[in-house]
């Protein structure tokens, strides 16, 4: 059907265009989705075998959504995906204001137009980018903002009295006929203005400022809130519950595979502009321990959530923090070295939310542990577990590292080495090498220095070796060394 050639009821009748509602409209395409093994929600990863089947089904049922999780869990976002499986265009009564359907009008403006002009009567088409509505329920939001109310200029200008309903403005619920209307951290929204939703949910009409006023809206109704037992602020009262025919849960990514996915696939851009910087695989895993570790952490607020937007930003400064380093350095190409890791804290701190133990605590001291976390659980699972105290005769793969370090007793890694000074000094700790040969000898040697500053860190945090910051990089020695010799 060329659509474009199609300016007027009759024609459209004669085309043998046949009308649906906006469910209909997603059940048939996403059966036929289905039917061809294709996605529907392209870019979401981590919810194949759980909210993604779960949303299907309630489109499948024609049901009305609710997207319960924390923060950053992609809610917003698969609704937006929804849009993809409505129909590429609609035909609309020109100049309506809520989208008449020509073959079921039901504004006063569109019935009219179509009882004067019958099959002359205009239309235009409507893309499905432009069949998505959004509103981010706050707690001024009223209910003339959502469904309307009388317009006094209006009045005015039609010499009308407020008896006639050519005097209502119409509300975004109105305005998002035939269209996907989400309504974001609906818990938010006052009770009263939820209250205002039943009709439109149940019986899918509006009432306004008392007119005797039916329009059977055709809208697809997403909702997105947090667990009502997080949010202060509100909370989504029953009868409204029960209105909306599926409730899905959503969660965090369960493994640092989908983490990491998800993370490369929201920093491409920023990959892409920093290409002289390369970041070793273990440096992306540790990157992303840091949220599991959060998420678990008794100083972090679990109802509140962690958003994999830390990551996300964290991966972003991690690499503008190597970058910086190199340009000070003079070096053209460099590696994120764990050093550069203390540059993602400011990612860190605004993204977690602190019980009371957790401020005394102090923000920035949680999320400097919390790298430390990532570090050693990251390290735990590579190579053998850190004994405090080890049975004469046992082996202990660590013990020549501790020995050099007491011979040494010195080693720092400053941000001011320049990557050739950096591993210079790494591969002075012969024992060092030969534990990653042992462990993990799949390791490239480019990616293996990252992992000598693991083993490091994970010995320090084992009481094996100290570590100390020095403001521009970190110096490790011998646990006991110094008082041995009296220094």
């Amino acid at each position: 059907m060329n659509i474009e050639k199609i300016k007027t009821f009759g024609e459209l009748k004669k085309a043998g265009y046949e009308p649906k509602s906006i469910k209909e409209e997603l059940r048939r395409n996403l059966l036929q989705k289905i039917m061809k093994k294709e996605t529907p929600f392209v870019g979401i990863h981590g919810y194949e075998l759980t909210v993604i089947p779960e949303l299907e089904r309630a489109i499948l049922s024609k049901h009305n959504i609710n997207l319960l999780g924390l923060r950053g869990q992609a809610k917003t976002r698969l609704a937006r995906q929804m849009v993809g499986l409505l129909d590429e265009y609609i035909p609309v009564v020109e100049g309506s204001e809520v989208n008449d359907d020509p073959f079921k009008p039901i504004s006063r403006f569109a019935i009219n137009l179509m009882h004067e002009m019958g099959d002359d009567t205009p239309i235009t088409w409507l893309h499905r980018n432009d069949r998505f509505s959004e509103k981010l329920a706050t707690p001024d939001v009223t209910v003339a903002d959502i469904i309307g109310d009388v317009d006094p200029i209006k009045a005015a200008n039609l010499k009308l009295t407020y008896a006639d309903d050519r005097v209502i403005h119409f509300g975004m619920i109105p305005r998002s006929n035939r269209c996907i209307f989400v309504i974001n951290e609906l818990p938010d929204l006052q009770p009263r203005i939820q209250v205002a939703l039943f009709n439109i949910l149940q019986e899918g009409d509006i009432q306004i400022r008392g007119f005797a006023v039916r329009l059977p809206l055709d809208i697809q109704f997403v909702f997105t809130a947090n667990p009502e037992d997080y949010t202060n602020r509100g909370s989504i009262v029953t009868p409204l519950k029960d209105r909306i025919g599926s409730q899905i849960l959503t969660h965090y990514p369960e493994d640092i595979k989908t983490a990491r996915t998800i993370t490369e696939q929201e920093t491409a851009e920023a990959i892409k502009t920093k290409s002289n910087i390369y970041v070793p695989e273990l440096a992306k895993d540790v990157l992303e321990q840091i949220s599991f570790e959060a998420r678990e952490n008794d100083f972090i607020d679990a109802k509140s959530g962690v958003s994999a937007r830390l990551s996300i930003t964290a991966f972003e400064n991690l690499l503008s923090t190597a970058e910086r380093r190199a340009l000070h350095s003079g070096d053209e190409k460099t590696s994120v070295r764990l050093g550069d890791f203390i540059g993602i804290i400011p990612s860190i701190t605004g993204k977690v939310e602190l019980v009371y133990e957790g401020e005394q605590e102090g923000v920035s001291q949680v999320a400097q542990q919390l790298i430390v976390d990532a570090v050693n659980t990251t390290f735990k699972e590579r190579f053998p577990k850190i004994e405090k105290l080890t049975k004469d005769g046992d082996a202990d793969p660590y013990a020549e590292i501790v020995a050099w370090f007491f011979e040494e007793n010195d080693f720092e890694l400053l941000d001011s080495y320049t990557d050739e000074e950096y591993k210079n000094e790494l591969d002075r700790i012969i024992p060092l090498q030969q534990l990653v040969e042992k462990y993990q000898p799949e390791t490239s040697k480019t990616d293996s220095y990252f992992l000598k500053e693991v083993i490091l860190w994970a010995l320090a945090e084992n009481k094996k070796l100290s570590k100390f910051s020095l403001g521009n990089g970190l110096h490790f020695k011998d646990l006991y060394g110094s008082y041995i010799s009296g220094l």
